[in-house]
C-alpha cells in the first residue's frame, strides 16, 4: 500500500448518486459511509499483504493421513494436487452426526461455485471424520460438483488442531498449508476462537468468509441475532 493514496473523505465527496429524490441528509450519510467502506477496503488490502508476508510457518512433521474420493490413502503432500498452496476445510460431518452442520452446509454451497475456480490456482479439499461414500452422498444431495472431499483417517488431525472435543463434539477449521521444497509447511489458519467474540456477536473470522453474512449485512435488518440457515426449508 502507497502513502500517495488520495484521503478516503475526498474521494467520497465525489459520490453521485442517481437515483431520483434522494435528500441531502441521505446523500451527506451516505458520503460518509463511502468513506468508510473505502477505508475498510484498504484495510482489508493491508490484511492481505500482512498474512502473504507471513515467515515460513510450522514444518508439518506428522504423517497425517487421508482417504481419497477413489479409497486411496494417501498423506498430507499428496493433497496438493501439483499445486504449492492446498486449502483446506474441515467440516462438522463426523460419523456421530446424523446431518452436517448448516453453517458448514452453508458455507462450502457457496465455495462449491468457486470451486472449479479456486482450483485454477490452488489446491482446495474438504475434510470430514466421516467416510468418503457419506460425505458424497451428501454432496451429490446438494447438487455440489466442484468440491473433492477427503476422509481423515483416525483423529490424529482433528484432535492435533484442536477441533474435537471430549465429548466428541467438533469444529471447523479453515487452514492453508505451503509446499517448501519437499516439505510442507503451516501458510495461515484462522484462528479466531469462540472466546474473542465481541459482546453480542456470533463468532466469526474477519474478513468474514460466509458469502450469507455479507449480504444479509447489506440488508437494512443486518444479521440477525437468533435464526441460523437450516439444511432445509
Amino acid at each position: 500500500m502507497t502513502a500517495s493514496l488520495k484521503p478516503a473523505a475526498e474521494l467520497a465527496r465525489g459520490l453521485d448518486i442517481r437515483f431520483p429524490g434522494a435528500s441531502e441528509e441521505y446523500r451527506a450519510a451516505r458520503e460518509t459511509l463511502l468513506a468508510e467502506e473505502i477505508e475498510f477496503r484498504r484495510h482489508m488490502t493491508r490484511l492481505a499483504e500482512q498474512r502473504r508476508a507471513l515467515p515460513p510457518g510450522p514444518v508439518i512433521e506428522k504423517d497425517y493421513r487421508f482417504r481419497t474420493e477413489n479409497g486411496e490413502e494417501v498423506g498430507l503432500a499428496d493433497l496438493f494436487d501439483g499445486k504449492d498452496t492446498l486449502v483446506t476445510y474441515f467440516w462438522m460431518y463426523g460419523p456421530q452426526r446424523e446431518r452436517p452442520c448448516p453453517m458448514c452446509t452453508n458455507w462450502l454451497g457457496a465455495v462449491n461455485g468457486n470451486g472449479a475456480d479456486i482450483q485454477q490456482r490452488a489446491a482446495l479439499k474438504i475434510l470430514g471424520r466421516s467416510s468418503v461414500e457419506r460425505q458424497l452422498a451428501f454432496a451429490a444431495e446438494r447438487g455440489w460438483r466442484d468440491l473433492d472431499f477427503v476422509q481423515t483417517v483416525g483423529d490424529d488431525y482433528a484432535n492435533d488442531l484442536g477441533l474435537l472435543t471430549p465429548e466428541g463434539a467438533e469444529y471447523p477449521a479453515l487452514v492453508v498449508f505451503r509446499k517448501d521444497g519437499d516439505k510442507v509447511r503451516l501458510f495461515w489458519a484462522s484462528q479466531m476462537t469462540f472466546d474473542m467474540a465481541d459482546p453480542g456477536q456470533d463468532p466469526r473470522d474477519a474478513p468474514d468468509i460466509a458469502s450469507l453474512w455479507l449480504i444479509l449485512d447489506l440488508t437494512p435488518e443486518g444479521r440477525p441475532a437468533d435464526w441460523y440457515p437450516k439444511l432445509s426449508y
